[in-house]
């Protein structure tokens, strides 16, 4: 570890131990954290489906909740223990079953793409009319 990193982890600890003897700084820390990291988690569990980084994204916002609350600790120690052994069990899997996998994840995501109406827009951008690119519920 470097030298500049252990300078800020150790400035970051004075912070933080200042701001837990003010019980009202300290209320409104941990609120701001559950705040910043629930939203952070419910981002990245949209982002799950699609392609890109939605499962770092679900760790990233339970890393936030859980450096300030034990329950998002211990949370975010058992998902990535079920999300590491779900990756193995998927590498270990016929290529047909992995196949079938990608698949339903291509319908999910192009499914909800066409749910939110996104078909529609792109159709709208290249004046392309055809009524099963409309969303149902838009």
């Amino acid at each position: 570890m470097s030298a500049w990193w252990r300078r800020l982890r150790i400035w970051g600890r004075k912070r933080r131990y200042v701001i837990r003897r003010d019980p009202r700084l300290n209320l409104a820390y941990r609120i701001s954290v559950g705040v910043v990291g629930a939203m952070v988690l419910a981002g990245g569990i949209v982002a799950i489906p699609y392609p890109g980084p939605g499962w770092l994204i679900v760790f990233l916002g339970l890393g936030i909740l859980a450096s300030e609350f034990r329950w998002a600790h211990r949370l975010l120690q058992f998902a990535r223990g079920k999300y590491d052994a779900w990756l193995e069990w998927m590498k270990r899997q016929h290529w047909s079953v992995q196949g079938a996998f990608g698949l339903g994840t291509c319908a999910v995501v192009l499914g909800s793409l066409w749910v939110l109406g996104v078909f529609g827009t792109l159709a709208g951008w290249v004046d392309y009319q055809a009524g099963w690119v409309e969303s149902p519920i838009l």
